[in-house]
């Protein structure tokens, strides 16, 4: 089967390469599933790089969640297990982890239904524990999870601001539903925030960037706000002023999905029948920019890396636009 493996850290474009390899045996509680659609998430580049908190031995294979079918006809969403990622034509992965993929999407939406979407719900409702009416403000709106953040923040009845970079972005970014959009290389997001919402600041921030995005949401965050720390994408890891979220009352909450896995297993499940009931109502449809054929792979998840994609990039093994 075709495979794309790295031999070494570095970045996507120079270090994936496409190979031929063995099939995956399953071990025990393992099956084996065929590839029909693999997500693209920052996360693989990350595992390119070596800079993932996770770092599996070389060689391996990225690809962190995926659509596809068991031997016995299941559509199903996963997470393989590494080494051997989802940018295979065929993987293995715990029986007991699988989740049946949402008929309301196709495969490749059905791929990236799955770990930024369960990122977002965690962080909205399990973390900030986000009301009807509040405010909140997305950084990397039109990205993979920031995309899911906003649909989820509209679902559950929150105004939502989504900051973007570049005037393709903010397009994407106000199709998906947000109520303002601000372009940070031209705007000034504190002002913008603190003239939209009459001085209030925002409720809840959702930052999957950090770096001067985290800095500049502290700045027009509201009374008793929450800042729910994602990730890095940004490449810089702020420092909090534990003073400054003294004085002005809010919090600093941290997510890391993966955790939920093995500490509460069954949250997790029941994230999935919420998001299936939300796909189901078209409360909440991935936006997939790009659907590209497995030899696409490596140079798709360079453009995730670089930050110039919007939405999800969703690699399809066979090169149907599934």
């Amino acid at each position: 089967m075709q495979a794309w493996r790295v031999h070494r850290n570095g970045e996507p474009s120079e270090v994936m390469t496409l190979e031929e390899t063995e099939r995956p045996v399953p071990g025990d509680g393992q099956v084996r599933v065929d590839v029909l659609a693999a997500n693209i998430n920052f996360p693989d580049a990350l595992l390119c790089r070596g800079q993932y908190q996770v770092r599996p031995p070389l060689p391996f294979t990225p690809g962190v969640e995926i659509c596809g079918r068991t031997e016995d006809g299941r559509r199903v969403l996963a997470t393989p297990a590494l080494p051997h990622g989802g940018f295979a034509e065929v993987v293995v992965v715990d029986e007991a982890a699988l989740l049946p993929a949402p008929e309301a999407l196709d495969d490749a939406q059905a791929a990236a239904m799955h770990i930024g979407y369960q990122t977002a719900w965690f962080g909205l409702h399990r973390r900030a524990r986000i009301q009807p009416g509040e405010t909140l403000l997305v950084h990397a709106a039109a990205g993979g999870t920031g995309s899911a953040a906003v649909q989820l923040g509209k679902a559950a009845g929150a105004t939502v601001i989504g900051v973007v970079g570049g005037p393709e972005k903010a397009k994407a970014a106000a199709a998906l539903g947000c109520d303002l959009v601000i372009d940070r290389r031209t705007e000034d997001i504190v002002a913008v925030v603190k003239e939209f919402t009459g001085g209030r600041g925002a409720d809840v921030v959702y930052d999957p960037v950090g770096g001067d995005a985290y800095a500049k949401s502290v700045k027009c965050i509201a009374f008793e706000g929450r800042v729910v720390v994602v990730g890095f994408a940004s490449g810089h890891i702020p420092a909090p002023a534990l003073n400054h979220a003294l004085v002005k009352n809010y919090s600093v909450l941290g997510l890391h999905w993966g955790l939920y896995n093995t500490k509460d297993p069954q949250a997790v499940r029941d994230c999935h029948s919420e998001l299936t009931r939300l796909a189901d109502e078209g409360g909440v449809t991935p936006l997939v920019s790009e659907r590209v054929p497995m030899a696409g792979a490596a140079a798709a998840v360079q453009r995730v890396a670089d930050g110039t994609s919007t939405g999800r990039v969703v690699v399809l093994p066979s090169g149907a636009a599934r």
